[in-house]
């Protein structure tokens, strides 16, 4: 093959062999891709989900809530593209990690410039990371999994303007299927102009000679979630919290000042709807305010619509702050006004979870308990052999098991 970028990634995925962190990485990844599918099956979500595929219907679960992992480099969501995928094929923790690599170097090298305008990363480095994780697992070479790369190029996209709707995991659901789609096609002997990523690449404003294939699976790590909303939100609640307990009531305002950057997903202000109220900062200050730690019942319609709610949205104003190229560039600072005329203060870095702070046992097994409360035990042993039979007998991947 020549030296494309295709290629070189192509190249990297069939000959990877993940150590010891690869392969604890993936199992945490696993893990916490199958709980947060299992905490989205009475979404309202699933009852649409019957036109996609199956690889397809468990992406769209593992999203729904935003409550899945995120790669912050490239601002994607890689488990819950890459996980089912891998399963789908019949692949485990090789197959993934190759995947969730393939989009990890991807949507870097697609660059924060790509996510400012408007992209959602997740989406197009989705469907490329998928066709990887899924050819890896069918057992295909270099040259097959370089074809299905650049077979996905025609369905990878997704836009920010689905934040707040059930469009914005459907878009992941698309990837997911795109991704497994062209690794069939490639397996069947399907051609492709390697060349197509590149040039899809420059066209999404990326940098093809920035892809770095040195260095573990997935470079940089993996965030997992606290909170069951937008990445961007896990660090003012958190910031919330480091205030202590305070009385709704007696909050006269609410100052919230960040770097620009970490509010470009947050596009929703006053809220309507539990998925939009996932990427609103004004919200996240009242739910975190009203709740104290915002679990899965923070994110519903009814709870978006509480006139304290309401109220305390009203109080908060934002001071963004010029720059950054990330969604945890510099630090969130909290400056929450009483009725006293009392001030209170509180600044945060990273959040828990961030590959920076991350979760110790006790803080997963206790996600793991609010997800899936009836199998938070059988979750914690899961592994990648045993993950397709669990999801297949609780009806996670075929809807009408």
């Amino acid at each position: 093959m020549a030296d494309t970028a295709a290629a070189r990634l192509a190249g990297w995925s069939c000959a990877f062999e993940p150590g010891p962190d690869d392969l604890a990485l993936a199992r945490t990844a696993l893990i916490d891709t199958v709980a947060v599918a299992c905490a989205a099956r009475q979404d309202p979500l699933r009852d649409l989900l019957e036109p996609l595929t199956e690889p397809g219907r468990w992406a769209a679960l593992a999203h729904v809530l935003d409550y899945d992992d995120l790669h912050l480099p490239s601002t994607a969501h890689i488990s819950a593209v890459c996980v089912p995928a891998a399963l789908a094929a019949g692949g485990g923790a090789r197959a993934y990690l190759a995947g969730a690599g393939v989009m990890a170097r991807l949507g870097t090298a697609l660059g924060w410039a790509h996510y400012s305008a408007g992209w959602h990363a997740t989406g197009t480095a989705g469907a490329p990371g998928a066709a990887v994780a899924a050819a890896t697992a069918m057992g295909l070479d270099a040259e097959g999994i370089g074809v299905a790369l650049a077979l996905s190029i025609a369905s990878a996209g997704g836009v920010q303007r689905a934040f707040g709707t059930a469009a914005k995991s459907l878009q992941v659901a698309a990837a997911c299927e795109a991704g497994v789609r062209a690794a069939a096609l490639a397996e069947t002997g399907a051609g492709a102009d390697l060349r197509a990523v590149e040039d899809w690449m420059r066209l999404l404003r990326g940098d093809p000679e920035a892809i770095d294939t040195a260095g573990p699976a997935i470079p940089g790590g993996l965030a997992i979630k606290r909170y069951p909303c937008c990445y961007a939100l896990q660090r003012p609640i958190a910031a919330m919290a480091g205030l202590g307990p305070v009385e709704p009531q007696r909050v006269r305002a609410v100052t919230v000042t960040t770097p620009d950057s970490a509010l470009t997903p947050l596009i929703h202000h006053d809220p309507a709807t539990g998925l939009e109220g996932k990427f609103s900062l004004q919200y996240a200050v009242a739910a975190a305010l009203l709740d104290g730690e915002p679990g899965l019942d923070s994110f519903t319609d009814a709870a978006v619509r509480r006139p304290a709610a309401r109220r305390l949205m009203q109080a908060v104003s934002i001071r963004p702050q010029p720059g950054g190229e990330d969604l945890l560039a510099g630090q969130v600072s909290i400056e929450l006004e009483l009725d006293s005329d009392e001030v209170m203060r509180a600044e945060l870095d990273l959040p828990p979870g961030a590959p920076g702070r991350p979760f110790g046992q006790s803080e997963i097994e206790a996600k793991l308990a609010v997800c899936a409360p009836e199998a938070a035990g059988e979750l914690a042993r899961l592994s990648w052999e045993e993950a397709p039979a669990f999801l297949r007998a609780n009806g996670y991947l075929l809807l009408g098991s």
